[in-house]
């Protein structure tokens, strides 16, 4: 708790930032950066003589007000050198009228006939960049302006020759805006355990959020997403490269993404269930440590299968399948809280747990961005 609280105090500007992404205060802030000279940098953020290309890569299908303000936010990035790839993924008149209002050579629009899902979606917007790095936000996310350049000064002092840089996240509830992960990443645990394995209840699935990710072209044309894949994936595509020895992971201690959750809206990874979680674990089994599968399995398939209503032999199977990872005190919780205790003592003693971690984030009021579309993507 004290590591968040911390992380507020000591970076004004991020908390500043997360004040003004609003709706309006997005707009108003692309008006003053028009003006600005290119290249125009927050204090302190190193620049090199010729920076390098990035392209951001934005999946969307049917959230077009949503998309204006994600792609508004990459192109005020501060870091001067960017490409913003929107990838059209279906029919959508509605998000090419929004785009169509937004004057910036920097912005180029893939329109495809057919749906191809979320991750050929970003497949496709790889292959048409010209950076030579790439960074992912989904339609309905935005960044605060320090990100890319943050992430790229990150990325050039990396030892590893292929980075993939993240950052904590501002989880956006109809409520309130919240760090997290709640403490930092501890970058030597293995990939699969910083992504599962959570340390307290306010903590969520949020370590390394597609939105957060940063990495070289080359890697992503290596090792692409799983095209066709529904659900979980982010996940998939960093357990797959965290095989690979000369990729390395690091997340950056600062909130950076604006990560948007309980809005409400639908999607087709939120309507899959647990089988489809527990099919997609079984099969990438030899990603995960032992102990993580563990915390997968309480925390993804447990959790939508209580959901459901399954029923005991349901049950029955997923403690069968927990059993056979690693579990650990810590995971051993997270199942009973979701087998044993009511629904409503979860949910009131979550609200209690987020309440008392929002660490002095402004209270925010609605904005005309936060509309909820239909029909969305599961990116």
């Amino acid at each position: 708790m004290e590591d968040a609280r911390f992380a507020l105090s000591a970076y004004p500007a991020v908390s500043y930032a997360v004040r003004r992404f609003t709706h309006k205060a997005t707009l108003h802030f692309w008006q003053d950066r028009k003006t600005a000279k290119d290249g125009t940098a927050l204090e302190g953020v190193s620049r090199p003589l010729c920076p390098e290309l990035v392209s951001v890569v934005i999946p969307t299908l049917h959230r077009p007000e949503l998309l204006r303000n994600a792609v508004l936010s990459a192109l005020c990035q501060t870091y001067s050198s960017i490409e913003v790839i929107v990838v059209i993924d279906g029919e959508d008149h509605a998000s090419e009228q929004s785009l169509a209002s937004i004057d910036d050579q920097r912005l180029r629009v893939i329109r495809l006939e057919l749906n191809m899902g979320g991750s050929e979606a970003r497949n496709i917007g790889v292959r048409a960049a010209k950076g030579s790095w790439i960074a992912f936000l989904d339609d309905d996310d935005e960044w605060l302006p320090q990100k890319v350049a943050l992430q790229m000064d990150a990325a050039q002092a990396a030892a590893s020759s292929f980075p993939v840089i993240s950052t904590r996240l501002v989880v956006r509830t109809p409520e309130q805006d919240l760090i997290r992960p709640v403490d930092a990443v501890d970058p030597h645990l293995p990939v699969s355990e910083q992504l599962f394995c959570r340390r307290t209840i306010a903590d969520g699935p949020y370590t390394m959020q597609t939105s957060t990710l940063l990495t070289r072209r080359e890697t992503m044309l290596a090792i692409p997403f799983r095209s066709g894949l529904q659900r979980h994936q982010d996940w998939d595509w960093l357990l797959r490269a965290a095989r690979h020895s000369r990729i390395s992971f690091h997340v950056l201690p600062e909130p950076l993404t604006v990560f948007r959750v309980n809005d409400n809206r639908q999607s087709v990874g939120r309507t899959l269930g647990w089988q489809f979680s527990l099919r997609w674990a079984q099969e990438m089994r030899r990603y995960f440590t032992p102990e993580a599968y563990s915390f997968f399995v309480a925390t993804e398939c447990v959790a939508r299968a209580v959901k459901a209503d399954a029923g005991f032999p349901v049950y029955w199977r997923l403690l069968q399948e927990f059993i056979s990872g690693s579990p650990t005190s810590r995971s051993l919780l997270w199942l009973a809280a979701f087998l044993f205790a009511p629904s409503t003592l979860r949910s009131h003693a979550r609200r209690l747990l987020l309440s008392s971690a929002a660490y002095g984030l402004p209270e925010r009021r609605s904005s005309p961005g936060s509309t909820s579309q239909n029909q969305a993507v599961t990116h």
